[in-house]
């Protein structure tokens, strides 16, 4: 099998180690469709930008940040531009201390060089070597390693990059249509005309459901798409422009406000973090690079 498809066949489920892991590079897109496994996946964006959508949303995980996929959880996965991954697969009784939920965590140095190690220690896409990999159980060098890697990992501090998708049927309509046509510039009051209900109930509604007020959900919607675009090879100002935007000026504003540097700089840090990793093992790349990406998160979304 390909790597794309062994990602979505719940093969790491045969993992015989209690963390184990692997390198790849992307050229181009990819997507991993909706799957599920009963390990616990850490997926770590060196470089470039992932996607990955679970029932509560939609989560944007930038460079220097790794996403926490609970056991068990259905998830589908999209890599963004020529990205470097690096993934964790972790046996849920080591983890059961940890986070329940999906997460964004930042990966400060010693957690990165931790899992850049793990998934630098297997070539999991040879079947037998990966299962055989795991026989005769961990040395006792690798159980503390284990051990200070669940101790950053319960360290790292959360990122806010997380979507939420509200529930209310109304509520519901406004972000698909935003999802849809980014550009929209409606205020809340022109969207309560359309779908028949007050600035108010939409207001209260939207701070029950997704914790976030109207005004933050919308630039935490355009920062994501943002920085997929921006991975992508976009410029600054076409970004700006097509997130509906009058000037690059109030699209940097509103990034720099939400994640604390502007574009530019954010995207210079993500060479830097390349630039460390780069004395890394050669890194296998993704087979069947420059397939065609299948378009499917807006569509599951419409669906539910």
């Amino acid at each position: 099998m390909n790597r794309t498809e062994w990602l979505e066949s719940g093969f790491p489920d045969n993992i015989l180690q209690p963390v184990a892991g692997h390198m790849v590079v992307l050229d181009s897109a990819e997507e991993a469709h909706p799957h599920s496994h009963q390990k616990v996946q850490l997926l770590f964006a060196i470089s470039g930008v992932i996607t990955v959508e679970v029932e509560a949303g939609l989560w944007t995980v930038p460079p220097g940040c790794a996403i926490w996929i609970p056991s068990g959880a259905t998830h589908a996965a999209r890599f963004v531009g020529q990205a470097s991954i690096a993934m964790l697969y972790l046996a849920p009784e080591i983890a059961a201390s940890l986070r329940a939920e999906c997460g964004i965590i930042f990966v400060p140095p010693l957690l990165r060089e931790l899992i850049l190690r793990f998934s630098r220690s297997h070539t999991p896409f040879e079947d037998s070597g990966m299962v055989k990999a795991g026989v005769g159980g961990p040395s006792a060098r690798e159980e503390r390693l284990v051990a200070v890697l669940m101790d950053e990992l319960a360290a790292a501090p959360e990122e806010p990059l997380h979507l939420p998708m509200p529930r209310d049927r109304r509520l519901r309509r406004i972000a698909l249509a935003m999802l849809d046509d980014p550009a929209q510039r409606l205020t809340i009051d022109e969207w309560g005309a359309r779908v028949g209900a007050s600035n108010r109930t939409l207001s209260r509604l939207f701070r029950e459901e997704t914790g976030m007020s109207f005004g933050v959900w919308r630039h935490q919607l355009h920062v994501g798409l943002g920085m997929q675009k921006l991975a992508s090879g976009a410029s600054v100002t076409n970004v700006a422009l097509d997130l509906g935007y009058q000037n690059v000026g109030a699209f940097i504003s509103m990034f720099k406000r939400m994640m604390g540097v502007s574009p530019a700089r954010y995207f210079d840090l993500q060479q830097e973090t390349v630039g460390e990793a780069s004395s890394a093992e050669p890194m296998a790349p993704l087979a069947a690079a420059g397939a065609e990406v299948v378009e499917i998160g807006l569509e599951r979304l419409r669906r539910r």
